[in-house]
């Protein structure tokens, strides 16, 4: 439910309208209509929300693509081994991969052990190093069914307050109000705030967030549960320079990075980087085919 609304409201550019009228289609996106106060609209942009949140995006194309996909594995050490990436991770044991493609904040990429240290030269290390994230929290706040929330808009921008920035209606901005499901509200913080306390108790946090929410909606009701997140690497505000949307560390066998580190944060950005991504993976993906289709039929 925590979702930064530059993922969640997409406005859209022309060269890139067959991917948000195909998520349309699908009922992935849908046009923004609820009112948001205070939010800046570009000239010829279009914005849509995702009614069952961004994740929903990630996973149609997932399921489009076929991959079976395995969650929470926390990856620690990547090395070569016989000519190919030996992946360790937290819990289990090591997997081997033709090709590895790293798409996480890139403070996460440097901080990965084994061979991969010394595989990054100095060059691509001090491009990774020069990028740089804003931090913020986010706060989500759930009710039982049947509450009402007084307020006559879906979301709101706020500029005079020093802790938040952002309050959304989660439900009314998605356009999925329904008697049966309670409704929700997602607070984010300013860039300022969430630098300030980034390592403070998540519950000291959640105190001081309610407390100017209170001040600036006090007519909110009580909610049933709360979550507090703490957003370490919220939004890209430095990218790699002069990249093509990915970088390729190692190329026999491939090791390769990519995501809005290497762009910029918003839609647009992480489908830039996937198509540069899909176009420097193909040529292996090609290769490892016709080294297939040459071997016997005993050996399949």
């Amino acid at each position: 439910m925590c979702l930064s609304v530059y993922s969640a409201v997409f406005p859209v550019y022309f060269f890139l309208s067959s991917f948000y009228e195909e998520l349309v289609t699908q009922g992935i996106l849908m046009p923004l209509t609820a009112p948001v106060e205070g939010m800046v609209v570009r000239d010829g942009s279009r914005n849509y929300v995702a009614p069952q949140g961004i994740s929903s995006v990630v996973k149609y194309f997932l399921q489009q693509s076929g991959a079976d996909v395995s969650y929470e594995q926390h990856v620690t050490h990547i090395s070569l081994r016989d000519g190919r990436w030996e992946v360790s991770r937290k819990a289990g044991p090591p997997e081997q991969f033709d090709v590895v493609i790293l798409t996480m904040p890139v403070p996460q990429i440097l901080q990965l052990q084994g061979d991969i240290v010394n595989i990054i030269n100095e060059s691509q290390k001090q491009q990774l190093e020069s990028v740089s994230y804003s931090s913020r929290y986010a706060l989500g706040l759930f009710y039982e069914a049947g509450t009402g929330i007084a307020v006559p808009w879906a979301a709101q921008y706020i500029t005079d307050n020093p802790c938040i920035r952002f309050i959304s209606i989660d439900n009314k901005k998605r356009n999925i109000e329904s008697p049966e499901v309670g409704p929700s509200v997602v607070v984010h913080t300013t860039v300022t705030f969430g630098s300030e306390h980034l390592d403070s108790e998540p519950a000291e946090v959640q105190q001081i967030i309610l407390s100017h929410l209170q001040r600036i909606v006090p007519s909110l009701p009580k909610p049933s549960s709360i979550k507090c997140q703490r957003w370490r690497y919220s939004q890209v505000t430095r990218a790699v320079a002069n990249c093509p949307g990915q970088m390729i560390l190692h190329t026999q066998p491939l090791l390769i990075c990519a995501g809005d580190g290497f762009t910029r944060s918003n839609f647009d950005g992480c489908i830039e980087s996937a198509m540069s991504l899909a176009e420097a993976v193909k040529p292996h993906l090609q290769q490892f085919q016709s080294q297939a289709a040459k071997l016997p039929l005993d050996l399949l």
